[in-house]
């Protein structure tokens, strides 16, 4: 349920008003704008009547939310959310984002050197699996630990921040410590008790869409993270199953405006994974940042054919630097930087 309050509500009043919801064992979500205040209710809000609250002379407007997902629900914010991932800002009309590196982290000199490799070319971020699920169980399944660190060494010494995929709660302390944007990869998209305990973290999370999943199902992960306390979610796009085999999946560009459209989280694309192929990241690349999204993952490597995982849908870095360069291109004709 959403309220909005008249403008200049005495702060008393909107005190009252927020005693009597948590009494009735509702969690109460302000939001405070410029021209308006609005209580997003979170809970069984059945037993409550528009007009009884429309009585009340400081409230303008009051509507039922019928999505499922409240705290991701525009409804509820309607302002974009701007994610701070250590220092650099993601989402609303702020600059486009690109993350950069390695599927795998291979050892400290690969990491570091890649790290250096993407940065000269212009990304902003850093990313890199030490932690790797893998379809088979005898594929590489990450460094481990040692990874961790060494995505941290290779932080370092380029200021980037780095993203890694946290595949189970045990390591949340080591990425709590190591990683600034937790990545909830598309097999634990809706692995629930996970994601109760990422809502507990204090690092912001990217949350990867399940290769079968739904866009609602997708945004109710989100929300279950938020639920948990955690606002600071960035959804990521990486392609869907469909029976389409030119592809090693299906990129699904339609929801970049349909997430901005029902939620105010920012939202970025991996056409990485969507594709499987190097020669396809580039055209879906400019795609996505002309669909308006807020930030891109690729997948760098500077010899994929020797890479230990996914080589076939790595850049090279001097690809990398001139899709850079081509998307910048795009971006300041919508009006964005990037």
């Amino acid at each position: 349920m959403i309220i909005t309050l008249k403008k200049n509500a005495p702060a008393d009043e909107v005190a009252k008003l927020t005693k009597a919801f948590e009494e009735k064992g509702l969690q109460v979500n302000e939001i405070k704008g410029q021209d308006f205040n609005v209580f997003g209710l979170v809970g069984d809000t059945s037993h409550l009547y528009e007009r009884d609250i429309l009585a009340n002379i400081w409230v303008e407007n009051v509507q039922r939310v019928s999505a499922p997902y409240k705290l991701a629900n525009r409804m509820f914010h309607p302002e974009d959310t701007i994610v701070d991932v250590a220092g650099i800002k993601v989402g609303g009309n702020e600059k486009i984002v690109v993350i950069g590196g390695p599927c795998s982290v291979e050892g400290r000199d690969q990491i570091c050197r890649i790290a250096q490799e993407v940065s000269e070319c212009g990304a902003d971020m850093l990313r890199g699996g030490a932690y790797k699920p893998r379809t088979s169980p005898y594929a590489f399944q990450g460094l481990g630990y040692e990874g961790i660190l060494e995505l941290a060494e290779a932080r370092e010494k380029t200021g980037l921040p780095v993203v890694s995929e946290l595949m189970s709660a045990d390591k949340i302390d080591e990425f709590e410590a190591n990683v600034d944007l937790v990545q909830i990869g598309a097999r634990n998209m809706q692995n629930f008790d996970l994601l109760k305990a990422v809502g507990h973290m204090s690092k912001p999370v990217l949350l990867k869409r399940g290769m079968s999943a739904t866009i609602e199902e997708w945004i109710m992960s989100a929300e279950y993270i938020m639920a948990n306390g955690n606002p600071n979610v960035i959804m990521c796009e990486r392609g869907i199953r469909t029976y389409e085999k030119y592809t090693r999946n299906t990129m699904d560009l339609a929801v970049i405006p349909i997430i901005k459209e029902r939620t105010h989280l920012p939202i970025i694309i991996d056409p990485s994974h969507a594709t499987g192929d190097y020669r396809l990241i580039e055209p879906l690349s400019l795609a996505a940042v002309a669909a308006g999204a807020d930030g891109l993952i690729i997948e760098v490597h500077d010899h994929p054919s020797a890479a230990w995982s996914d080589g076939a849908q790595s850049l090279k870095p001097e690809k990398f630097q001139t899709l850079i360069e081509k998307a910048r291109k795009v971006a300041h004709a919508i009006g964005r930087e990037m």
